[in-house]
């Protein structure tokens, strides 16, 4: 009779965090991976609290809290974690062209693998919602009611085309230090400002401008940034930095578009974009080591591992899941506070943070339904794994 691992004989009695930390290699940064947690967590709940939906006379039109609270920009500082994620993905992006290269994997399979598994979410997400903008469209909803809603929808696949382009030259800018495409954001900025000054140069800045943390996150990869002087450089310096540029040099001070105003830092990335998340990088670094021991603890090794495990599925569907949300509330007969009211004071704060469960369990829902397009088809091997009670193999965990 064969032999079974004390794991595996324990079957159902062991604890589901327990059997997440089994089915995670030893060797798993789960600092890196809470970091990449935490900033998905901060772009959701971001969208969420300054995506306003406002109905008028039956239509529905996007408004933000911002236009009307500058008080809460402030705000924007915490919630707009793009660096974070930049930083972690150029981590992740080296050393899995790293690992593959040491298999033998050529460069076409290593970039058809990652591009695959960004590809196929977008897919079903782009298919549900054309179903349902027939289906709104066909049963006399008013037609700016649905752009809105694509337009909310769609708008946040740019960050996944440039994350895709980043990924694909990372065997170019793995070695590329991160003052080269920053100096290309302050030239662009530059004569784009300038009076007169050709807008078109902005698309070089949604490259660039990201490049620069992509770049650090290589760095962080190859054993640099790993002293705390330099975490603290960054964060500091990037910090002052930003100070200066919207004190001194006219950038607006919130870190997300704001409706109306004249210049956003982040279509495309400004300098002062660049430097705050300068600013964020070096914050990550320095969480990093204690963010990895607490994950030490099964609960919360589990909590982070199941959000890195459906990072995609939450990044694509949080915006459905609000609009489902708002949709379902034109039912009730009138605005509800927080949800179809103009955001223009505190109390719609306030009622908008008693929105965000019933958010979250939409999206829960959502998540049950596709985030199987996410993890696409798993080896048998890998389904015996967690049919006998480990959610996910350590191929699955342990991928970069």
């Amino acid at each position: 009779m064969a032999m079974r691992t004390p794991l595996a004989a324990q079957g159902a009695r062991v604890p589901f965090a327990h059997r997440i930390g089994a089915a995670t290699p030893p060797g798993r940064d789960r600092g890196a991976d809470s970091l990449r947690a935490l900033a998905v967590c901060g772009v959701v709940c971001g969208h969420w609290l300054v995506t306003a939906l406002v109905s008028d006379g039956g239509a529905l039109h996007g408004a933000s809290p911002l236009t009307y609270l500058p008080e809460l920009v402030p705000a924007t500082w915490l919630f707009q974690t793009l660096a974070v994620f930049f930083l972690v993905g150029g981590w992740a992006a080296h050393k899995g062209w790293a690992a593959a290269r040491e298999r033998g994997v050529g460069y076409r399979a290593w970039l058809r693998a990652r591009l695959v598994r960004l590809a196929r979410p977008v897919a079903a997400l782009l298919c549900v919602w054309m179903l349902a903008a027939g289906l709104l469209l066909v049963c006399g909803t008013d037609a700016g009611t649905v752009r809105t809603l694509l337009k909310l929808v769609v708008s946040p696949l740019w960050f996944l085309l440039v994350y895709a382009a980043l990924t694909a030259a990372t065997p170019l800018v793995a070695s590329l230090h991160p003052l080269w495409p920053f100096a290309v954001v302050l030239h662009v900025d530059l004569l784009r400002l300038a009076p007169g000054g050709p807008q078109w140069l902005g698309w070089v800045d949604l490259g660039a401008g990201w490049l620069v943390p992509y770049c650090l996150g290589a760095a962080w990869s190859r054993g640099a940034l790993r002293e705390r002087r330099t975490a603290w450089a960054l964060l500091l310096g990037g910090s002052a930095a930003t100070g200066v540029l919207v004190l001194a040099g006219g950038y607006p001070a919130a870190m997300v578009g704001v409706p109306g105003a004249a210049l956003s830092n982040l279509n495309p990335p400004t300098p002062a974009a660049v430097t705050f998340g300068l600013a964020q990088c070096g914050g990550a670094l320095l969480l990093h080591g204690p963010l990895r021991r607490w994950c030490a603890r099964p609960r919360v090794w589990a909590a982070v591992a199941l959000v890195n495990l459906s990072a995609m599925t939450v990044f694509l569907w949080h915006q459905s899941a609000l609009l489902a949300v708002t949709l379902a509330g034109l039912r009730a007969g009138a605005p509800l506070p927080g949800l179809h009211t103009a955001p223009d004071g505190l109390d719609w704060v306030l009622a908008r943070l008693l929105w965000l469960p019933v958010f979250a369990a939409v999206l829960s829902a959502c998540w049950a339904v596709f985030h199987r397009y996410e993890r696409g088809r798993r080896p048998r091997s890998e389904s015996r794994v967690v049919a006998t009670g480990s959610p996910a193999g350590s191929a699955t965990v342990g991928r970069v």
